[in-house]
């Protein structure tokens, strides 16, 4: 039996069509005069619904729309947050007024990270590396810095929490809607959902790319869970820190080496790479491999690129917050890959370990990040003291 799939839209009056546009933009959530303006067409169910406005137009009344079009303050706060909106997308930025001299030639920065806190509607954040990320996107679109962000899109994203009548802290999850989200899908030119794979033990798994626009950022995802998959491997992009050892190189192969063939499918070519803590530092590996086969470089010439055009922020001041993998584990999902980039596997276990030549020192994400990255830094002068120190 054939099962078709239908995308309901919200039914918004024409005189509302720009909030359709507004809202499809993150970049309201740090404009208060759009906050004010989204929050006003409906109150009660703005508080209800996550203070998510899609969900807000896809779920008020028509009354709603009604009253609004008939409030001439109302429509007036709409056109001007509608021109304020289109002003800051077209105006010249504090990169468009620099000198050519000041930058790179088709500069580009690729940033990564697990998480991103850029709404409370989009609760793919626990804390403050999603919610560093998410004001590194919001002031990279202000000042029109050539930004392009790529993490996974989680399912059930992280849990919340509460205190019960006995004052008992509780958690609970909650299911993403991405439809219901500022969300679309990437279509390929064939008009079907762009997808990418990465290699697993016996397998592939393949993601979807989903997209977030940022004020004048793009923001890409990978998600695990389609039909393509088994349902263990659906589970990938369950939920941010969720799982075991096991879930947890899985998500990290998919964010750095399926993030860097996202980029290279969407026609992206970055200038710069930026790892916003360890969990995407596999994306380097891929960076080689794509060098070695598409530029014809030998090993070593690839890995210089990489190491000098790679950044890396370490966040986490204490052993436990910097991920460690077995050398066992490492060695079942990377047997075959070392390969594709010409080294061995000892070579390789040499980048992720902090004394080299300790063949029982287990793979540090963070290691592998500084050794091929040319630039390094922490979040304060304190952290970078005791990250040394670690």
């Amino acid at each position: 039996m054939k099962i078709n799939k239908y995308m309901v839209s919200p039914s918004v009056p024409k005189e509302l069509e720009p909030l359709l546009e507004i809202t499809k933009n993150f970049w309201w959530c740090w404009n208060q005069k759009a906050v004010n303006l989204l929050r006003s067409i409906d109150i009660d169910n703005y508080d209800k619904k996550d203070h998510n406005p899609i969900r807000v137009l896809g779920e008020s009344s028509q009354e709603c729309f009604y009253n609004m079009i008939h409030d001439d303050a109302a429509m007036m706060n709409l056109a001007e947050v509608y021109d304020e909106f289109k002003t800051y997308m077209k105006q010249e930025t504090w990169y468009a007024s620099l000198d050519d001299s000041q930058k790179v030639e088709n500069e580009k920065i690729a940033y990564f990270s697990f998480e991103y806190g850029l709404h409370e509607s989009l609760p793919n954040y626990s804390g403050g590396l999603g919610i560093l990320s998410g004001d590194h996107l919001k002031s990279a679109s202000d000042l029109g810095l050539p930004f392009v962000a790529v993490g996974l899109l989680y399912r059930k994203g992280y849990f919340k929490q509460y205190l019960n009548a006995d004052g008992w802290q509780q958690e609970f999850d909650i299911e993403n809607d991405f439809f219901n989200l500022a969300l679309e899908k990437v279509l390929d030119s064939n008009g079907e959902t762009m997808k990418v794979d990465v290699d697993l033990p016996g397998r592939k798994v393949y993601a979807q790319i989903w997209k977030a626009n940022i004020g004048r950022i793009q923001l890409y995802y990978l998600d695990a869970n389609i039909e393509e998959n088994s349902v263990e491997d659906r589970d990938i992009t369950a939920q941010l820190y969720g799982g075991d050892l096991e879930t947890r190189i899985q998500q990290e192969i998919l964010l750095g080496i399926g993030g860097i063939k996202a980029l290279k499918k969407l026609g992206i070519k970055p200038t710069i790479h930026h790892m916003n803590e360890g969990h995407s530092a596999f994306l380097s590996l891929e960076r080689i491999r794509q060098l070695m086969v598409d530029d014809k470089l030998d090993r070593n010439s690839a890995r210089e690129v990489v190491y000098s055009s790679n950044v890396f922020t370490t966040h986490t001041p204490v052993p436990a917050g910097n991920d460690v993998f077995p050398i066992e584990m490492i060695k079942k999902y990377f047997a075959d890959y070392v390969k594709q980039i010409d080294m061995t596997m000892d070579e390789f276990l040499k980048l992720g370990r902090i004394n080299p030549d300790d063949e029982k020192e287990d793979f540090c994400m963070t290691v592998l990040a500084l050794n091929l990255s040319a630039e390094n830094n922490g979040v304060s002068k304190l952290h970078g003291h005791v990250s040394r120190g670690m």
